[in-house]
């Protein structure tokens, strides 16, 4: 192990305590040991996560959050005790391989609840909710500290929680956490004054309004937190751990409005200056560590930071409120181990937060502990798999029922959280395989074929593999994309697969092989308007075709976007048009991206035309027609389209497997999950 990252592997204690080393697994919706979108129990799928990544030298695993009332069916998970008999033999095999677990445990959501589009009328209409109240009971699940609008369905109001259901939430943490400690549960977190869930939204001003002792002053909006630990204490002793999910900073300048990196803004939330003190606070009420980052649903995205945000984020802030409580505080955000093993050797924080690197690779401590640091396949921050939860203009929670009830899946590793649907078997009978194509999705078909033992060759007609994620990965900010790239073609090199650059195949059935899979991508769509030529495609920009100062970008979804931003951090004057009534208006997409570029945008002041379309580019300008019917003209030394891909399939494909964006254009986790099930068949 290089000696820059020993300080993670030095011991310390929560309380009384003691974890082997300062990697926390940290908490993911989806990952709970008591199932998520379904009645309570005990779930194995989350269990064979966590012992695996036990066995691969984590200090402290906490599961994603248990609500304390099932979703679907309303039961107390504090009913009902089979389920912490098997939590039991659970904890006791993890604490075979030395590691230590606490169970994160959550009153819920409140206004931040990512209703989904079929059940927005549902909160809106008092009809609706009392019909399917015995099977959802949305208006208690959105129930906040105040009536407030939704974080996703903004014209939907969120009604305000009565001190009865207060008491009922106290009550259930104090006897879920007895319970977790009888199944010998090294400890409990309570979910959250963080993230604006619903006991954050009773701290912070600007989603607490309440006249009675739990709203107004600073001690009445921490009550509810206070009261939560006092009441677990109580029932457990107060040598029992209880951690706090914490945010330091709110980073929230109103509803549905983040604060982005660098920009001066006016907290609504939780300053600097509260943070201070309400960290001191709830150590005293009794909580024996911060799990701390920063955000709102609001500002999403320093809770869930996308690529754009910096890495090691949140270290800063979290590092200032360090020097306030003489409880440990761990740090999450995109956070670099040697970044956070220097901060730990300097007393700056206690302990690293990661979460989604686990679910991509869980064995990535074992690799960084035996030098193998260049295996570890990178989370990219793309969220299509663990929280691929859309939001734009006219839609709530545009995600698929099969996402929102699995959460925690990954689009780089197919088996995650999926059972054994995408597990590697040997082939019955060993073939000759051609893969037409070596971008990722060729790649991952090939790299399952020759794990199922078959002989693999990649034909690839440029001269290096990775296809059009090359153009992708270029940006500054891509560059954990541009480490999985070099992660595929280092596995591709030892697994032994034979690679032919500068091969083009321009006939499937002309290969001799038993089997032929075409992966040859796909192309960008063209446009027919006047003055076409004059463009330049998305990946001739990205793969480096120069552009002038002001450039107007044709096409405002995910790739236009992040085309545009780049441009920004060039020192360019990007304007995006785009026919659709918001930026990135997909399915796909989690807000904690999109949320990003759109208030990034708006702090740079970056002219986005929505609902409008480009009608002709001249020499040095393009035409606009705006939604309103006005023609508009746009300063532009150049012009780049993104407005999508079509397919390139090859002749003789017909015959063939497809997979990758020839087969349907998507994203990554479509390309790598309908490659392994391909490279399965084979």
């Amino acid at each position: 192990m290089d000696e820059k990252y020993s300080a993670l592997f030095t011991p310390w204690k929560i309380g009384k305590v003691e974890i082997k080393n300062r990697i926390v697994m940290c908490p993911m919706g989806g990952t709970s040991l008591f199932g998520w979108m379904e009645p309570n129990h005990f779930d194995k799928e989350a269990a064979n996560l966590f012992a695996e990544i036990a066995k691969n030298n984590v200090g402290l695993i906490i599961p994603g959050i248990a609500p304390l009332r099932d979703t679907i069916g309303g039961k107390w998970l504090y009913k009902g005790r089979k389920k912490f008999e098997k939590l039991k033999e659970f904890m006791d095999e993890i604490h075979k391989t030395g590691a230590k677990l606490f169970v994160q445990l959550t009153a819920g959501f409140g206004r931040s609840f990512a209703i989904t589009d079929a059940l927005a009328p549902v909160l809106k209409s008092k009809f609706l909710s009392a019909l399917l109240k015995p099977v959802i009971d949305i208006q208690h699940i959105c129930a906040s500290p105040s009536e407030l609008p939704s974080r996703w369905a903004e014209d939907a109001t969120c009604r305000a929680l009565t001190k009865q259901e207060i008491e009922q939430f106290i009550y259930a943490f104090a006897e879920t956490a007895r319970l977790c400690k009888e199944a010998g549960v090294d400890g409990v977190e309570v979910h959250a004054v963080h993230e604006g869930y619903l006991l954050d939204q009773f701290t912070l001003p600007y989603t607490n309004k309440r006249t009675d002792e739990y709203g107004g002053s600073f001690e009445n909006r921490y009550r509810f937190p206070v009261e939560v630990v006092k009441a677990i204490k109580k029932a457990c002793g107060e040598d029992y751990p209880v951690s706090l999910r914490y945010s330091v900073i709110s980073k929230t300048k109103g509803f549905c409005e983040g604060a982005v990196p660098g920009e001066e803004y006016v907290e609504v939330g939780r300053d600097m200056e509260e943070s201070e003190r309400a960290a001191k606070y709830l150590q005293d009420a009794g909580y024996d560590m911060l799990n701390a980052d920063n955000g709102t649903y609001d500002a999403w995205y320093w809770a869930h930071p996308p690529a754009y945000m910096p890495e090691n984020c949140n270290l800063d802030d979290v590092a200032h409120i360090r020097k306030f409580v003489d409880i440990p505080v761990v740090c999450a955000g995109r956070m670099r181990p040697e970044d956070a093993a220097k901060a730990i050797a300097e007393g700056k924080i206690d302990a690293m937060g990661v979460a989604r690197q686990f679910l991509t690779d869980h064995s990535w401590i074992t690799k960084l502990i035996e030098g193998r640091e260049e295996e570890i396949k990178p989370c990219i921050c793309c969220h299509n798999a663990c929280f691929d939860m859309a939001h734009y203009k006219g839609a709530a929670n545009d995600e698929k029922f099969e996402d929102a009830a699995h959460m925690a899946r990954c689009a780089l590793n197919p088996q995650t959280m999926q059972g054994h649907k995408y597990d590697i078997v040997p082939a019955k009978t060993k073939r000759k395989i051609a893969v037409i194509g070596g971008g990722i999705g060729g790649m991952e078909v090939a790299l399952t074929a020759r794990a199922r033992g078959h002989e693999v060759t990649i034909y690839e007609k440029s001269d290096r593999l990775g296809g059009v994620f090359i153009a992708a990965a270029a940006p500054s900010f891509k560059e954990k994309d541009k480490q999985l790239i070099r992660w595929y073609i280092d596995e591709v090199k030892k697994a032994g697969i034979s690679v032919k650059l500068n091969t083009e195949i321009k006939d499937a059935s002309s290969l001799k092989a038993d089997k032929v899979v075409v992966a040859t991508g796909a192309k960008p769509r063209r446009l027919n308007i006047p003055g076409v030529r004059r463009a330049i495609e998305a990946t001739d920009y990205l793969l480096g075709a120069p552009v002038g100062e002001d450039v107007v970008i044709i096409g405002g979804g995910l790739t236009g976007c992040e085309i545009a931003y780049d441009l920004i951090l060039k020192g360019k004057r990007p304007a995006i048009v785009e026919m659709k009534n918001d930026l990135i208006a997909v399915r796909g997409v989690c807000l904690a991206n999109s949320s990003y570029l759109r208030d990034y945008f708006k702090f740079k002041k970056t002219p986005v035309y929505l609902e409008s379309r480009v009608t002709n580019i001249g020499e040095k300008e393009v035409t606009v027609l705006t939604g309103e019917g006005k023609e508009i003209k746009l300063k532009a030394d150049s012009v780049i389209t993104s407005v999508g891909y079509v397919p390139t399939p090859i002749e003789g494909a017909k015959k063939s497997l497809t997979v990758g964006d020839a087969s349907g254009v998507g994203n990554l986790r479509t390309v790598i999950w309908r490659a392994r099930k391909v490279g399965m068949k084979l």
